[in-house]
């Protein structure tokens, strides 16, 4: 007998037929045994939720009774920014450092993975006590971006008109939403300029931002492998990715954290994640670490033998199906899409003359995601407006990557721009 689970939905019921031959009548889709044949106890979310361990993490309410008001026209009637802090802020204010995430980080820039991080710090090598940004000389702030999954307003909070995860009624946003919200983080640390503001990828876009929407509160910038506008290719390989999500029917149209361990749309995440992974890394760096070299030495004909990049693949979408949650990962990525610079503000050459930052920016040379060509753009405009703008190509295998593993040239240039 076929085992036919309801699924709670806004729409249609949804019957998902385990192991069935296909669609039945009143059904959306059938669910196959995946051939990857993924973990069994892979939660329906990797987020962050209220009552879980709280860590080094600290939160602040940014709406203060006001809808937090958002670039595509929704809103969100009650916002809160996950944050965390490392060193001491001086007492004018001057020292203190923002470090903004990619896609898939959190806050979590610094110490140990633990019950409440559920990863080691995503810079590690690169911030700290001595290290380039050196946390006994600099107040270094991190915030879960606005729509994240690790503590900040996403779409895994609760929606506060209906009192469960706003799933798929959380609105549109875009990186200068991110931007404001963390300004009002800002503003509540009083901290009326930053010393410099850094990130790369998703990151250094949040950087650009940075510097153009609020000139004055900027001081030095350092955008890593990140773009003034987001590329064809770069939207091209998003959207596949997102495809590949959305196509899970345990994703069921984004209302899924009510299912069961196990029920939640990981096959759809992980596999995003893998087609992610492939451009993030460098031919050369799958090249040297895998090769052709099989799981199975003996299997190599069956349909789904598997190369050990194919392993390297699967484990990756495990490993983000237990930190992240799939609906940030669709609402961020596509905010990443729609990163303009330009975008209001005439040209683009206009918009980088809001730049009076002094800026470091560097490339990956063998990342193909985020070319250099792309960081050559960055340092061309805005000396041709008259700014100050280095530019540093650090060699590196690892692709796209590279901003977090290149951990000696990106603290390099990060050191360079902050004692400038």
């Amino acid at each position: 007998m076929e085992l036919v689970k309801r699924i709670k939905s806004k729409g249609p019921r949804l019957d998902i037929i385990e192991g069935g031959q296909g669609p039945t009548e009143g059904s959306v889709a059938a669910i196959p045994a995946h051939p990857r044949k993924y973990s069994t106890d892979l939660p329906v979310s990797g987020a962050w939720f209220p009552g879980d361990p709280v860590g080094h993490r600290r939160f602040l309410t940014i709406t203060d009774g006001h809808p937090f008001a958002l670039e595509p026209g929704g809103n969100l009637t009650e916002a809160v920014q996950a944050y965390e802090t490392w060193g001491n802020l001086n007492s004018d204010g001057s020292n203190a450092v923002l470090v903004c995430h990619a896609l898939t980080g959190d806050s979590h820039v610094i110490g140990e993975s633990n019950t409440a991080h559920p990863t080691n710090g995503w810079w590690d090598e690169v911030i700290g006590p001595g290290k380039s940004v050196d946390t006994n000389e600099y107040f270094v702030v991190c915030i879960n971006v606005l729509g994240g999954c690790q503590g900040s307003t996403g779409p895994s909070s609760l929606d506060p008109s209906i009192g469960r995860p706003y799933g798929s009624r959380f609105p549109e946003i875009t990186i200068r939403d991110i931007v404001r919200a963390q300004a009002k983080v800002a503003d509540y640390l009083g901290i009326e300029s930053w010393h410099a503001v850094i990130g790369g990828s998703m990151g250094g876009m949040q950087v650009l931002e940075w510097a153009a929407m609020f000139p004055e509160r900027v001081q030095r910038i350092a955008p890593i492998a990140t773009a003034l506008t987001a590329s064809a290719q770069q939207i091209a390989w998003s959207a596949v990715g997102r495809s590949a999500l959305a196509l899970d029917p345990r994703w069921r149209g984004g209302d899924y954290y009510d299912a069961d361990i196990g029920d939640g749309p990981y096959a759809g995440l992980a596999i995003a994640r893998a087609i992610a992974q492939i451009h993030y890394r460098s031919d050369v760096s799958f090249q040297n670490r895998f090769g052709r070299s099989l799981v199975d030495k003996d299997s190599l004909f069956g349909l789904w033998d598997r190369f050990q990049v194919e392993s390297y693949l699967d484990y990756h979408g495990e490993k983000l199906v237990r930190r992240f949650d799939a609906n940030s990962y669709l609402v961020l990525n596509r905010a990443m899409d729609t990163h303009d610079l330009a975008r209001g503000r005439s040209s683009m050459e206009d918009a980088v003359k809001r730049i009076t930052a002094d800026v470091a920016t560097a490339s990956i040379h063998t990342d193909s995601l985020y070319p250099p060509h792309q960081q050559l753009e960055i340092q061309r405009l805005i000396s041709e407006a008259g700014g100050v703008c280095s530019y540093v190509e650090i060699e590196d295998p690892n692709g796209h990557d590279g901003f977090l593993l290149a951990a000696e040239g990106i603290g390099d240039v990060l050191r360079s721009l902050l004692e400038s």
